[in-house]
């Protein structure tokens, strides 16, 4: 097998990897693997935008108490606290990479609320295509590095290690088999988004880098609370969810309300349409089950058309593509899979428990999210996390273990229906890992993710589209495990078989 030898390598090329790779030392060697082509990460389609404390009405307590309210009893108090309090720091170093946020009047940045925000503490990038605009500007920040290589259309097949447990570097598959050798490989590969048949994550956010820490004997947590999006614009003549309405329409005023036109979130919860997402998502289901409707509406018509088009240029724009003017008609929408508060188990370092392995991003599990991700805190867990990953690389060299004896598997018989198995996992946890879930679903959810699972073990996996399946199933599994563990309803989590803690 080829082989080439790196300091770090980097699996994924959203913000979270590129930043990490931003912030090592110049001159450490770092390969960034990306799956399909740079901005196809979830990263790129960040509309909210990256929430911190900015402004001197504001404060880091409370910022840390609307995180904990959102994210509930399981949110790791400790690192939410360091994500608040020093994350604001990497926000301000964004603008060293060419970063720029929207600015008002007066040439402060301008800052917005969402749901579960108490203050207006998020930042934005040209309205609502704030994640685009980062990606943008650290990719080409990345290519003045010549000491960070991009390897495009290349897909992260495993982890590999020594006999004591210690990272050795990755194969990867790009146009044939490379082993690219390294001390330090950090998982950046996103969330889990593809498992679901309905998501706003890109296509290719299978799980991929979760999959294979696991396999190598990383241990992961929270893998039962996945987020839906309480709003993506739902198109009646296809009847499918597409693009993402951010929740800043409702930030900006938008009202939800029922095909009756009834403003339903009024009694529902104090915040009303800016309650936390797993609220807002479970109460627009309940909706659209009680009126048995497969959309409800989101109502912006309070403020006028050249506000609109400046402050969600995308948006007012895919919705006008759809034949929708947002200024004079309600939108069109409904929940999907947007989030993974789960992930592979990491300390304040990025660290997992397998030496030189590490994660952050949405593929990691910090705790800091708890059951619910408070809006736009995802931004700024990339960023932090991503310094105290490279600041520890940095500060602890390592050299690579002796090398195992790597061999590709045995030949066995090729598989014929992968589409078909991929489908299968989807709509598996659409119905039973969903919105609302129960035992009976979670156990008949498992046991046909069981069996896909024994049906990929008999053949010859051939990566991409083949693998990544596999690692689809692997994730799914560990979510309804979870999941029907997890016996309380909590965050966005909710077993409506049993009562909430």
């Amino acid at each position: 097998m080829p082989s080439k030898s790196y300091d770090v390598v980097i699996a994924g090329g959203g913000l979270a990897g590129l930043y990490t790779a931003l912030s090592l030392d110049k001159e450490l060697s770092c390969a960034i693997l990306v799956k399909d082509e740079l901005f196809t990460c979830n990263s790129s389609l960040a509309q909210g935008g990256i929430a911190a404390v900015t402004r001197e009405e504001d404060d880091t307590a409370r910022h840390l108490e609307d995180t904990l309210k959102a994210g509930g009893p399981v949110t790791n108090e400790r690192m939410a606290r360091k994500m608040i309090e020093k994350g604001a720091a990497e926000v301000i170093r964004l603008t060293d990479f060419g970063v720029r946020y929207d600015t008002s009047a007066d040439g402060h940045w301008y800052s917005t609320r969402e749901g579960g925000h108490t203050k207006d503490r998020v930042l934005h990038c040209g309205g609502d295509a704030t994640g685009h605009h980062m990606i943008g500007k650290l990719v080409d920040a990345i290519r003045q590095r010549g000491n960070i290589d991009i390897l495009e259309n290349h897909f992260m097949i495993d982890v590999v290690t020594s006999d004591r447990e210690e990272v050795c570097g990755m194969v990867v598959y790009g146009q044939d088999y490379t082993f690219l050798s390294a001390p330090r490989v950090v998982i950046a590969t996103g969330g889990i988004g593809a498992l679901y048949q309905h998501t706003t994550n890109q296509e290719g956010i299978t799980g991929d880098g979760i999959a294979a820490a696991m396999r190598a004997g990383a241990k992961t947590c929270h893998m039962e609370f996945v987020q839906f999006h309480p709003s993506a614009f739902y198109n009646k003549k296809s009847g499918k969810s597409s693009f993402l309405i951010s929740e800043a329409v409702r930030g900006e005023g938008g009202i939800l309300r029922n095909e009756n036109g009834e403003a339903f979130m009024e009694g529902r919860h104090p915040m009303k349409d800016l309650a936390p997402r797993d609220v807002v998502a479970r109460e627009i289901f309940r909706e659209m089950e009680k009126h048995q409707r497969p959309c409800v509406y989101l109502d912006i018509t309070s403020r006028g058309r050249d506000y609109l088009s400046k402050r969600f240029p995308n948006i007012f724009e895919r919705c006008r593509a759809q034949g929708i003017d947002i200024s004079k008609e309600w939108i069109p929408v409904a929940p999907v899979q947007h989030y993974f508060m789960g992930g592979i188990r990491t300390d304040e370092h990025a660290q997992t428990n397998l030496k030189g392995l590490y994660a952050c991003g949405e593929a990691a599990c910090t705790g800091v999210h708890g059951a619910n991700r408070l809006a736009s805190n995802s931004l700024l867990e990339c960023v932090f996390f991503a310094r105290q990953c490279a600041t520890h690389i940095n500060h602890n060299p390592l050299t690579t273990p002796l090398l195992p004896d790597i061999r590709l598997p045995e030949k066995k018989r090729n598989l014929e229906d992968v589409e078909a198995m991929r489908s299968q996992v989807r709509q598996n946890m659409q119905k039973y890992g969903g919105i609302v879930r129960n035992q009976y679903g979670l156990l008949q959810g498992l046991r046909t993710i069981n069996c896909t699972i024994r049906r990929l073990d008999e053949v010859t996996l051939r990566p991409p589209e083949e693998t990544s399946v596999f690692n689809m199933a692997l994730v799914a599994r560990e979510v309804l495990s979870s999941a029907l563990e997890r016996q309380e309803s909590t965050g966005a989590h909710y077993r409506e078989d049993q009562s909430p803690i």
